[in-house]
């Protein structure tokens, strides 16, 4: 490929989180709401769907990884649901408490939750804009 020319980015494919303990990790996630399409526990990898879209959200051990806090600033991955706040309650029922009260943004509501691992996920709603969102 020369200087000049581009490649087009067509769409994510997976989103890969490290995590410590793959089995801690399936359970998290699956309290927190996500199915799990598959499990490899030999490659230490499973993969949870995210709505019915193809890619998803691969969880992948890494060996030395401890429990840590989340970094003020790491990476955020923010996922979109009907209802934030309502998203809110329900995590904490599964004990999976948000890392603040949900918040306002341009488009409507966030929450944000911490893996054990330090992994940011964002629970955001278009309730201000449904318009913009995938149920409009």
């Amino acid at each position: 490929m020369s200087d000049d020319e581009s490649y087009e980015l067509l769409g994510f494919d997976n989103v890969l989180l490290p995590v410590g303990d793959l089995g801690e990790a399936v359970g998290f996630y699956e309290r927190a709401g996500f199915a799990v399409a598959f499990r490899f526990d030999e490659a230490g990898i499973a993969l949870l769907k995210v709505g019915g879209e193809t890619p998803g959200i691969l969880l992948r051990v890494e060996e030395a990884l401890g429990h840590r806090t989340p970094p003020w600033a790491s990476p955020r991955l923010w996922l979109e649901v009907p209802d934030a706040r309502s998203a809110a309650h329900a995590l904490a029922d599964a004990g999976i408490q948000p890392l603040d009260e949900p918040f306002p943004v341009a488009t409507g509501w966030t929450v944000e939750v911490a893996d054990p691992w330090g992994n940011v996920l964002g629970l955001t709603d278009y309730s201000k804009r449904p318009e913009l969102g995938r149920r409009a």
